[in-house]
């Protein structure tokens, strides 16, 4: 009979280092500055980073306070996606624009739509889609 071997899940390869918060409010700013690209607004701002649109024009106005780990993760994941928009397009505010387009990817909304819904896992959605179109699988 075969036996199962455990695999070790403690090597970096496994769990890659978290965020820091320097690292996180340095995020934060690119993402803010993203924001003013793609002409989103401070509502639409505090929706995709899950926070009180309140607290979003403070951070705006004062630098971020600390990051949550899911505020970190979206803020990972804006990040990728203005990446894969700047490998696929060759000028910039193609991809800026992209965001509000309407997608058959998307049942004819916009990748800013998707991500409206407020969930994290709304962001990885076009996130996941952009890496595909680009062949990051």
């Amino acid at each position: 009979m075969l036996a199962l071997q455990q695999i070790d899940t403690t090597v970096p390869a496994f769990r890659p280092e978290p965020i820091t918060q320097d690292e996180a409010a340095a995020m934060f700013r690119a993402v803010h500055s993203l924001f003013g690209k793609w002409e989103v607004t401070d509502e639409q701002a505090a929706t995709l980073l899950d926070m009180p649109v309140r607290s979003y024009r403070r951070w705006k106005a004062e630098g971020p306070g600390r990051i949550s780990r899911d505020g970190r993760a979206r803020l990972s994941n804006l990040m990728g996606i203005h990446k894969a928009l700047r490998l696929i397009f060759a000028e910039a505010t193609l991809g800026y624009a992209w965001v509000k387009a309407t997608n058959d990817a998307f049942a004819g909304a916009s990748a800013l739509d998707v991500m409206l819904g407020g969930e994290l896992t709304d962001i990885m959605r076009v996130r996941r889609y952009l890496d595909a179109e680009r062949g990051g699988w």
